[in-house]
């Protein structure tokens, strides 16, 4: 299950995370962020007990859009302890992302 990350939430949710987190930078207006939506829900049930995966509406959610310098979405960041560790900019097949994450778990 995905949880969502909000300019409030993220600095518990993502950075003080013990799990590894991907966080899925998207709008309700961006075709390739639906193309992208399921699968890391996918990934997020496959992944349960070791991954948190959120997704972090940009519109709503500026502060965190800006911190990162989000241009272009889907965007999704890989951290670990805190810290972005690897990127994905675009929608890609879910191997992509798994091989990304794989390192990390």
């Amino acid at each position: 299950m995905t949880v969502e990350a909000t300019d409030a939430n993220f600095e518990d949710l993502v950075l003080k995370s013990d799990k590894p987190v991907i966080v899925d930078f998207w709008a309700e207006w961006c075709g390739p962020c639906r193309m992208v939506g399921p699968i890391l829900t996918e990934i997020s049930e496959d992944y349960s007990d070791k991954v948190v995966v959120a997704k972090l509406d940009v519109d709503s959610n500026p502060n965190v859009t800006m911190k990162y310098g989000i241009r272009n979405i889907p965007t999704v960041l890989y951290f670990k302890a805190g810290e972005i560790v690897d990127k994905q900019v675009g929608a890609v097949p879910k191997n992509q992302f798994v091989s990304k994450l794989e390192p990390l778990v």
